[in-house]
């Protein structure tokens, strides 16, 4: 009895384990925290890409409650803001506004403060549960949850729970606050030339679920999947497909894949919607397209502009390109300015580039309007002169 009992102390209930199998226990553990972020908070709750069954819901619920002590109202409306307020003072987590360190090193602190603001929480946060355990357990009690895990932690694996519980209680803040809300707007590859930051920070998204895609998603927030290129991997969404097969989910709305048929002689109304709906991939594919071109301009100007300064500016324009010009800093729009007065062709790719996304920003303009300065713009690179232009006219009408 004396020894049952200290074996009791020194490993839980489970006894004594080799040290890969509690690193395998508390990937595993992590993991499905992951998981439940992913699918239930972010993509179900926050973004209603999908509906969950009665279930794998009230799993993650409880799952959640006890490895974060993270409120379903409170998540969801601070992403929520996220998406409508994205690189603003408004943005809760914008690395672009409060600097790559604070957010990544200080992500919890920053939920924390935006858990405060009650307006932003009632404004955001609808349609999130609010049924009794929600008002009396979930969000009352949030941090009952996690002492209790740490309780669990203790009587199953012994004093090495304390350890696996610590890395569960680090998992999400280091991951979710840290890696995607930090590195996510500020480091990595863009399939998309969204408004905003955003970057997918890997192409296989295992580790944090799929939001290692971050891109993509900020590009189609609404979608249920957030891999869009063929190389790249979306575990969370893998796991959605299996559900669906055992009826505990429905996929909603995925991202609309491009594609490209025989290119239409005249722009029609199918054209025009073809090209809104895919705007990003539009504007993402203008940028290198004109790659070349912009490439043999820059080599022009440096033989006749030599200063090293000027070298960092033509670099800037590759990137300017991806913005529309009204989200230009003074200063960018003066260096800017600086070189497309040395270039006529830079000077019309960059209003080209300009005008092509007044297509879908200008909201007072009827849609035969909109149609014909379509039909103007295809006219006006196909005549420009410009060989990246006119193939990119061709690819535009090709759009379905």
């Amino acid at each position: 009895m004396h020894l049952t009992l200290q074996s009791f102390i020194a490993y839980g209930l489970i006894g004594h384990l080799s040290w890969w199998a509690y690193i395998a226990i508390a990937l595993v553990l992590t993991h499905i925290t992951i998981v439940a972020v992913t699918i239930y908070l972010h993509r179900h709750q926050a973004h209603r890409a999908l509906e969950l069954h009665a279930i794998p819901s009230h799993f993650f619920r409880f799952w959640l409650w006890l490895t974060t002590g993270m409120v379903t109202r409170q998540w969801a409306a601070i992403h929520r803001k996220h998406h409508a307020r994205c690189e603003t003072p408004d943005d809760p987590h914008s690395p672009q506004v409060l600097g790559i360190q604070k957010v990544l090193f200080e992500g919890v602190e920053l939920y924390r403060i935006a858990c405060k603001d009650q307006v932003s929480i009632n404004k955001f946060g609808s349609g999130t549960p609010d049924d009794w355990l929600e008002r009396h357990l979930y969000a009352s009690h949030s941090g009952a949850g996690i002492y209790s895990l740490m309780v669990i932690d203790l009587l199953l694996f012994g004093p090495i729970g304390l350890t696996i519980w610590a890395i569960q209680m680090a998992w999400i803040p280091v991951t979710a606050a840290g890696i995607i809300n930090g590195i996510g707007h500020y480091w990595g590859y863009r399939n998309f030339a969204c408004e905003d930051a955003s970057t997918n920070v890997f192409p296989w998204g295992i580790l944090i679920g799929g939001e290692e895609l971050h891109n993509n998603h900020h590009a189609f927030g609404s979608s249920a999947k957030l891999s869009n290129k063929w190389y790249e991997f979306d575990i969370g969404w893998m796991y959605i497909r299996i559900m669906e097969t055992l009826h505990l989910a429905k996929v909603k709305k995925v991202a609309p894949k491009a594609r490209l048929r025989a290119a239409k002689p005249v722009c029609d109304m199918d054209l025009l919607q073809a090209i809104i709906t895919h705007r990003y991939d539009v504007i993402t594919r203008y940028s290198r397209t004109m790659k070349a071109t912009c490439a043999s301009e820059f080599d022009k100007l440096r033989a006749s502009w030599p200063h090293v300064e000027h070298h960092g500016i033509i670099r800037n324009f590759k990137h300017w390109l991806h913005l529309d010009a009204n989200e230009l800093a003074e200063a960018e729009r003066t260096r800017l300015g600086q070189v497309l007065e040395k270039s006529s062709e830079l000077q019309l790719i960059y209003t080209m580039r300009q005008e092509l996304s007044t297509l879908w920003s200008r909201s007072n303009a009827s849609k035969e309007q909109l149609l014909k300065q379509l039909e103007e713009w295809c006219h006006r690179a196909e005549s420009s002169g410009i060989e990246a232009l006119q193939g990119f006219s061709r690819t535009l009408r090709s759009y379905v």
